[in-house]
């Protein structure tokens, strides 16, 4: 339970951080990812968080006990079946419930027991044949008549010690005899578990320190990593049993010690990366900020900027699906795929590829549709509506045809959709002397330019947040921001790492 102190100041650092959860808890070492969202569910709703949290006893009723108890009646007599079942109570509040309302009814595992006494000597043959076994501990146990757990207890009582012996280790051929004998097998017996302790500390430690699984074992473990959990574990062992136990040379424990003590030299530019990440909406993978690195004037690799980012988390969420369809069957003839898929345009205006594209939200569905140049990608046009119509389609085209001067005439290039089948879209474009190409049905690299635009749209600006409580107006604002940020700052790499308009301005194209 952590205290009000600890939860404000979480929640002050994760507002701080932009409402990122990783950030925040890599800095505090807690909480878990869910616990600090339901904290700042609680500050949103009521200013504040509550001081201490009172824990709600639950008071059910007398048909609520009844139907526990008659469903654990009908169905096996299992407790735990019964409270998963039907939802409630603990096993205790229905043991309870069974013993009130039907005496006598509840099922009880009766367990055996022997109340004879065995004498030292008994006890001193068990062992020995314990020790000395071919078969399995439990053979042993039943041919004396016990169980194995007082077998290996009497075991423990004989040799003098406080905890289980064996831990994988092979038992002595022969117990014995002597005082001396039991002295010598005691001493080793407890160098094992020193050992075996230290071996089971090195793993948690690494687990702990270095977000390892508890399976992990020296050998998959860097001299850094080691070092690491050696520093560690340096109060409770000596340090050269530390090294002989992760396999490591003492030079190269101080070597790697020195070098966890020097600054991180990285660390500028580690702050750099998580700022260009995070301005351009956490949709850059290493190769783009390593183009807007470059771009400032800062030189590193590709390899750093990729390392830098696996370790700060900073992770691009992948694409989903495309689903909606426009396809409506043959409404007017078709026209041919003049463009083949040769999407390469030498300058702008040359080649325009449109289509509809779906965002379904919990506030209801939205349709954004764009006139995409293949010069360079840029939305030429763009119009947001929430029903894929004809006026949609055809605003669209009407604002991408006012950026035309007289002499230019590019193909559109669409799918066999209704909308672009339609008298009013067949007219603007014979009016603007625009040259139409249809894909083939239900082919969608034929058109793989636009299909490639709406992918990154929904990659970087759809799927990488919940829309929860965001109202129609309010993505539609957010995706036309979306647009205007990719036309005007996204870089692409394609581009010599730079955006549409910065690459149009370089080649003098812009006025």
């Amino acid at each position: 339970m952590y205290s009000y102190e600890e939860r404000m100041k979480a929640i002050e650092l994760y507002i701080k951080y932009d409402r990122s959860i990783a950030d925040t808890i890599r800095e505090l070492g807690y909480p878990s990812r869910g616990a600090l969202a339901r904290w700042y569910k609680e500050y949103q709703k009521n200013g504040c968080l509550r001081r201490s949290y009172e824990r709600k006893n639950h008071k059910y009723s007398l048909e609520e006990k009844k139907a526990a108890v008659d469903y654990y009646l009908e169905h096996g007599r299992r407790l735990r079946r019964t409270i998963r079942a039907m939802g409630y109570p603990s096993v205790a509040a229905l043991t309870k419930w069974i013993d009130a309302l039907a005496p006598g009814e509840r099922k009880v595992h009766v367990t055996a027991g022997t109340m004879i006494q065995f004498s030292e000597e008994q006890k001193r043959e068990a062992v020995i044949a314990f020790c000395t076994r071919t078969g399995s501990a439990e053979r042993i146990a039943s041919e004396f008549g016990i169980s194995s757990r007082i077998l290996y207890k009497w075991k423990r009582q004989l040799l003098d010690q406080e905890s289980d012996v064996g831990m994988g280790q092979t038992p002595p051929t022969e117990l014995p005899s002597d005082r001396d004998g039991l002295a010598a097998e005691l001493e080793s017996l407890k160098r094992q578990k020193y050992a075996l302790q230290m071996e089971i500390d090195i793993l948690n430690k690494a687990a702990e320190e270095l977000k390892k699984g508890l399976g992990i074992g020296h050998k998959e473990m860097t001299n850094r990593e080691k070092t690491i959990v050696i520093d560690a574990l340096r109060d409770r062992y000596p340090l050269n049993a530390l090294l002989l136990a992760t396999a490591m040379a003492k030079s190269s424990y101080f070597y790697q010690k020195q070098a966890l003590q020097r600054a991180d030299k990285y660390s500028a530019l580690r702050k750099k990366v998580k700022e260009i990440f995070k301005k351009n909406r956490c949709v850059y993978g290493y190769r783009r900020i390593h183009a807007v690195l470059r771009n400032q004037g800062l030189a590193c690799s590709e390899k750093v900027v990729r390392r830098i980012m696996g370790e700060e988390q900073l992770v691009v969420q992948g694409r989903k699906k495309r689903k909606y369809s426009s396809y409506l069957g043959e409404i007017s003839p078709a026209v041919p795929n003049v463009l083949e898929r040769d999407f390469h345009a030498e300058q702008p205006n040359q080649k325009w590829v449109t289509d509809l594209c779906e965002f379904q939200i919990p506030a209801g569905k939205v349709y954004l549709s764009p006139l995409v140049d293949c010069f360079d990608g840029m939305a030429v046009s763009w119009t947001i509506g929430t029903s894929p119509n004809a006026e949609l389609v055809n605003t669209m085209l009407d604002g991408g045809i006012a950026c035309l001067r007289p002499e230019e005439h590019p193909i559109v290039h669409t799918d066999r959709g209704c909308h672009y089948r339609w008298p009013g879209w067949i007219s603007r474009m014979e009016a603007a002397d625009l040259t139409r190409s249809m894909s083939k049905k239900g082919c969608s690299p034929d058109n793989a330019a636009c299909e490639g635009f709406f992918g990154i749209v929904k990659s970087e600006m759809f799927y990488t947040r919940s829309w929860d409580g965001v109202s129609v107006e309010e993505f539609v604002t957010e995706l036309d921001s979306y647009i205007r940020w990719s036309n005007v700052e996204r870089i692409k790499l394609s581009l010599g790492g730079k955006s549409p308009i910065a690459y149009r301005e370089s080649l003098g194209l812009l006025e």
